[in-house]
């Protein structure tokens, strides 16, 4: 059993661990991104046992000192893991024993890994989930950049992917901004809930020791502490909030995704994606395809996947901790890793394509312009849906005549409709359309410039609060 020694709960067991078991039960290829957090809150813990006189202060100086030497050895990749080790907590506290000896054995009193690694994955989440909002922020940025220099540009307006009515490609660029500017608001909610420390709950029933749970948490920055050892110890739920939110950012980065193959197609032709991020084909030489896109569209729905496949692990769990949860750290990380590729793919297609203006132009039709017959209609104190109605009819008429609605003659109008009359003419023309929605939220020229204000002050505030954390 000497090779078990290193176990944190081998004591009574007479024979090793079976080594497929061991292989399954190992965490340290995940959690060993958890060193610093871990070495983190063992130092705090370390402190709150010398407060209780569990520890000395010699003792608690040797430990922490101890645990600072560890962190250089992983900061530095000089760490050295020996076989059988199970996980992050395991290794620190037997690297610790060879550094300072006996104190190091005094540690865990009162601690379990049950409330160590949520503490851990608390740290680790608060720690890093601002890289994710910096990302985010830097993509919006790019948006904003693009809508502004290119607000002139118009385009083709889309429902059911088929042409509706005429828009400015800066107001079709930031309703993507506006869903992630949403994603960064969500984002703050989930940092909200990670500030609840969760450690000093023991294995389910608590800590027996008195622990100052509260000067605990603000050793380790935490502004709450959980209020049940046995809720706190098998609680994952702001892990499935970090993949459910993640989840949405990756239908987000998707849905634009889409939106920009299908604009950089042949049959389209609204955008161009810079060759840096196109790839070849094997067979067919002219062939540039938008795998950034395409990646960014295929890894956004693997991110559900992570979120379903978590949620289906929470399920059917009984109460407290349950090895289950191992599959926390694997979920955690990967969602992490894989929205940051894509968050950072995305900036740099979006920031690199170029907008083929006139074929944006040439795509836009008259008969795009059926709601504002209407609309004029309704401007001459017809009810709208009679004016919906007539409207219909001009555009029947010129199917059925095989021309463009504006090739209507007034006559003809008129035919339709007495309200017709000469100034129908002005209706024919595209940026008269798209100036009329100046109401907040619209494609008028005022409207996007609003748009564009609001999230330049926004992002300002936010990249501020972002650099002050």
């Amino acid at each position: 059993m000497a090779q078990e020694n290193h176990k944190l709960w081998g004591g009574r067991f007479t024979c090793k661990t079976n080594s497929k078991l061991e292989k399954l039960n190992c965490s340290l290829n995940l959690d060993r991104r958890m060193y610093a957090e871990d070495i983190e809150g063992s130092k705090a813990y370390a402190q709150s046992l010398k407060d209780i006189n569990l520890l000395t202060e010699t003792e608690a100086d040797s430990i922490c000192a101890g645990l600072d030497e560890i962190k250089l050895e992983w900061d530095n990749d000089e760490f050295v893991i020996k076989a059988g080790e199970e996980d992050i907590h395991t290794v620190n506290e037997r690297r610790l024993k060879e550094l300072i000896g006996e104190p190091a054995t005094k540690l865990h009193v009162g601690r379990s890994r049950n409330d160590q690694v949520v503490t851990d994955m608390k740290l680790w989440l608060k720690a890093n989930l601002g890289v994710l909002e910096e990302k985010l922020c830097e993509l919006i940025q790019v948006i904003v950049k693009r809508s502004t220099e290119e607000i002139d540009v118009i385009m083709p307006g889309y429902t059911h992917l088929q042409r509706a009515q005429p828009v400015r490609w800066a107001h079709y660029l930031l309703s993507h901004a506006w869903n992630l500017k949403n994603d960064c608001e969500r984002l703050e909610n989930n940092i909200s809930i990670l500030d609840t420390m969760p450690l000093g709950s023991g294995a389910l029933a608590g800590n027996p020791f008195n622990v100052d749970r509260l000067e605990l948490a603000k050793k380790l920055n935490f502004s709450h502490i959980t209020q049940n050892s046995m809720q706190t110890v098998g609680d994952r739920d702001f892990i499935a909030d970090f993949l459910f939110w993640a989840s949405m950012v990756g239908i987000h980065l998707s849905r634009l995704a889409e939106d920009l193959i299908i604009f950089s197609s042949k049959e389209f032709e609204f955008i161009t994606v810079h060759e840096s991020f196109s790839t070849g084909s094997s067979l067919m030489p002219q062939k540039r395809n938008p795998d950034s896109l395409e990646l960014i569209r295929g890894i956004g729905g693997s991110l559900f996947g992570q979120c379903c496949s978590f949620m289906m692990v929470l399920k059917s769990l009984p109460s407290t901790y349950n090895k289950d949860l191992q599959n926390d750290k694997e979920s955690m990380f990967s969602t992490f890793d894989k929205l940051q590729s894509i968050l950072e793919v995305t900036t740099g297609t979006v920031k690199t394509l170029q907008v083929n203006v006139d074929k944006c132009r040439s795509s836009l039709s008259f008969e795009m312009l059926a709601t504002d017959i209407a609309y004029y209609l309704v401007r001459k104190s017809v009810p709208f849906r009679t004016a919906h109605h007539i409207a219909g009819k001009v555009v029947a008429e010129a199917e059925r005549k095989k021309v463009t609605i504006c090739d209507l003659t007034l006559e003809e109008l008129r035919e339709i409709s007495p309200h017709f009359e000469i100034g129908i003419g002005r209706v024919w023309n595209y940026e008269n359309s798209i100036e009329q929605y100046q109401a907040i939220g619209g494609t008028a020229k005022n409207s996007v410039f609003d748009q564009i204000n609001k999230l330049t002050e926004w992002l300002q505030n936010k990249l501020t609060d972002l650099k002050n954390e």
